[in-house]
């Protein structure tokens, strides 16, 4: 009767109920089924999540997020980028990069960073003659780049779903998410001195053109890592300290934003937390019938019986995880895998900040695999392209990223020796 009803509720998935219906409904007919108890239980579950100061974090960098997406704060950060990397063989390539990665740690992977940024460098990079399938690919791929550095929804939404310390996450993420951004910039410069791009030389006076204008967006991620990591602030108190400085700093400041637009962005801010919170709600009541049916526990059991050691789990997790980043957002798949996976992975000896990263690492690539990731539909509407030319744009890109993800999985010094290094809690 259980699989019945999951697989009921997959089509009604598939037919276009809402996810958060689908995981609530699930979970409510599968705990009348199990008879486990008052009702009320799930209630309880939801209220304990909703109450954790830590979710406060959310909507506050959300609300920034947002507030620079719609600022001017794009073309200063792709100036100030240019200004310093673009002398450099495939510089602009690299500009692309960097500054998606910046943006995306602030906004999350919803498609914001291709819909802001995506406008301005296309069409800097077909000027300096980059090939546009090679440029297609750049820009979807980096649309979810910056998922591992701080403060990135993501982690933070990893961390309060696994019992993990967001701190741990947010230095264990910085290494593996510079790796992909090196990894994808050799690519790039290799493709550079392809085109012959003209390169500026590196011109100060630019320079600290572009240094003056990004002067007050600049000390943003310094607040965020200087605050945590030097135990001046906590992760809620960088989180309001930040969402109120761009308040100020974009309407009152640079005066990009003006207090009449001001609703309508906190009102779009809104509604994606607003997703994000009652998914968490339900995933949170179906988490509470899998572990009261033990249900890790047998799944373990199971892949014991075929996977016998750490190598091949980890080959079948990959594996799963692209699968889940590509038919489901970030913030769903996180609330929805995380409990089922993190007890298994345990079982596997497999240490739980490790198996964050490499968790968002999966999901990050997830994004722009064909046939359905997120991203590729995303920049085919943003760049008026067929969506099948942006499988074949990206698929360089997803091998890069794979190895990336290869190195990352069975290198767990990667993502652990700054945690250690520094003795984070």
């Amino acid at each position: 009767m259980a699989l019945v009803l999951i697989i009921a509720f997959m089509i009604l998935a598939v037919l276009g109920l809402r996810l958060f219906a689908v995981i609530g409904g699930l979970a409510l007919m599968l705990y009348l089924l199990a008879d486990i108890g008052e009702i009320e239980g799930i209630v309880n579950e939801m209220y304990t999540l909703a109450t954790q100061p830590v979710l406060v974090t959310i909507p506050l960098f959300t609300f920034a997020g947002y507030l620079m997406a719609e600022s001017r704060a794009p073309q200063r950060l792709v100036n100030l980028s240019r200004a310093l990397l673009s002398p450099l063989p495939g510089g602009l390539a690299i500009v692309a990069l960097v500054s998606c990665a910046f943006f995306t740690a602030f906004t999350g992977a919803s498609g914001v960073t291709i819909i802001a940024l995506g406008g301005l460098l296309f069409p800097v990079l077909i000027k300096e003659k980059y090939n546009e399938r090679f440029t297609l690919g750049l820009l979807t791929t980096t649309g979810s780049l910056g998922l591992l550095f701080p403060p990135s929804l993501a982690i933070i939404l990893y961390g309060l779903v696994a019992g993990v310390s967001i701190n741990k996450l947010f230095v264990a993420g910085i290494v593996p998410g510079i790796l992909l951004i090196v990894v994808l910039s050799i690519y790039s410069v290799a493709k550079g001195a392809a085109t012959r791009e003209a390169r500026p030389p590196f011109e100060w006076p630019r320079i600290k053109n572009a240094l003056w204008e990004s002067r007050f967006e600049l000390p943003i991620p310094i607040t965020v890592l200087v605050g945590i990591y030097g135990g001046f602030l906590t992760v809620i108190d960088s989180a309001a300290i930040v969402a109120l400085y761009v308040l100020i700093v974009e309407t009152l400041v640079y005066r990009d934003i003006s207090f009449r637009k001001l609703p309508d962005i906190v009102k779009e801010a809104m509604v994606l937390v607003g997703g994000i919170f009652i998914i968490i709600c339900t995933a949170k009541a179906l988490t509470y019938y899998l572990i009261d049916q033990d249900i890790p526990q047998e799944i373990l059991e199971w892949m014991q019986g075929y996977v016998h050691n750490k190598l091949t789990f980890l080959i079948l997790l990959n594996v799963f995880l692209i699968i889940v980043g590509c038919l489901m957002d970030i913030f769903s798949a996180i609330l929805v895998v995380v409990p089922l996976i993190a007890p298994i992975a345990a079982g596997f000896e497999v240490d739980p900040v490790h198996l964050g990263i490499i968790f968002l690492v999966n999901l990050e690539i997830g994004y722009s695999t064909p046939p359905v990731g997120l991203n590729l539909f995303i920049a085919s509407f943003r760049f008026e392209r067929p969506i099948m030319s942006l499988y074949r744009a990206s698929l360089p890109f997803l091998a890069l990223l794979l190895l990336s993800l290869l190195i990352i999985t069975y290198l767990p010094q990667l993502s652990l020796y700054l945690v250690t290094l520094f003795g984070v809690q």
